[in-house]
């Protein structure tokens, strides 16, 4: 289905907080069940860059009042990073629904702000202390961004935290929601990779980073909560480091991370056994 058939229901959905691991898909494994729940699209046409743009909109402007949405009179919030940014899709398969969006910043030293490529190192004084081992910048993009549409999540006001059921009452499929957090992670992580990045930073809500850490998505914090688009902290990881202690703790989840190998760990870590996750 074309992104262009993607409607965005704006509606109330009744909601759930789902707890499921990967024993519970009926005999599936976790990267089985969520690839006929979600695809990923990368934002590479003009059309797919508008649903991105105006989610972010729905969120950011309308929803959170982060940005001024009478700086966007189109409906679609965007900003100078967009320049050098890859932005993806996460398409819920059977509604057809965009359940979100997710941006990658690329380190581009003619985009950079103030002599920074990423806004973790404008935002956080500590971030900027890091050195070049620690945080090197040119192979250091940013995850930026990270916006769940509105039907599929608890409140009006989490804009990262997921729940849904079926408006039609076909398939109860709130125990697999969380995972709209796996996949937009899933998408920025491969951008990540396919682009040579050997880092990530990112700028988040406490509420998310405990998510991903039971995901075994473990980023490393900088400096203290900072008043950024609510409460929200700077963490980064060397790549290698996150997908190695993934696999190590949540094999289920680096499967859908890395394609079951293909995208990063090569033939040593795919020949190893799947190891049952709890993902919630």
């Amino acid at each position: 289905m074309a992104v262009a058939d993607h409607k965005h229901n704006t509606g109330n959905i009744e909601t759930n907080t789902p707890q499921k691991s990967a024993s519970d898909y009926e005999g599936e494994k976790l990267v089985e069940y969520y690839n006929k729940l979600f695809q990923i699209l990368p934002a590479d046409t003009p059309q797919r860059l508008e649903e991105c743009f105006r989610l972010r909109y729905q969120v950011y402007c309308l929803e959170t009042g982060f940005e001024d949405k009478d700086a966007f009179p189109d409906g679609m919030e965007r900003d100078h990073f967009d320049t050098h940014s890859v932005s993806s899709l996460l398409i819920h398969k059977p509604s057809g629904l965009v359940a979100g969006t997710v941006r990658v910043i690329l380190p581009d030293p003619e985009g950079a702000v103030n002599g920074q490529t990423i806004p973790a190192r404008i935002v956080s004084p500590d971030v900027q202390l890091l050195d070049e081992k620690e945080l090197p910048k040119a192979t250091t993009a940013e995850i930026s961004r990270f916006s769940i549409s509105k039907q599929f999540r608890m409140r009006q006001g989490d804009t990262h935290i997921p729940a849904y059921t079926d408006v039609h009452n076909k398939i109860d499929e709130r125990r697999i929601i969380p995972h709209i957090t796996l996949g937009l992670m899933t998408a920025a992580l491969r951008v990540g990779v396919e682009h040579n990045m050997t880092h990530l930073a990112v700028l988040m809500e406490p509420a998310l980073e405990r998510l991903l850490r039971r995901m075994g998505i473990h980023l490393t914090p900088v400096g203290p909560i900072l008043n950024f688009h609510g409460r929200r902290r700077a963490f980064y990881s060397d790549v290698d480091t996150l997908l190695a202690r993934m696999h190590e703790e949540q094999r289920d989840v680096w499967e859908v991370v890395t394609e079951c190998g293909q995208l990063w760990g090569g033939e040593a870590f795919q020949a190893e056994p799947s190891a049952v996750a709890h993902v919630g």
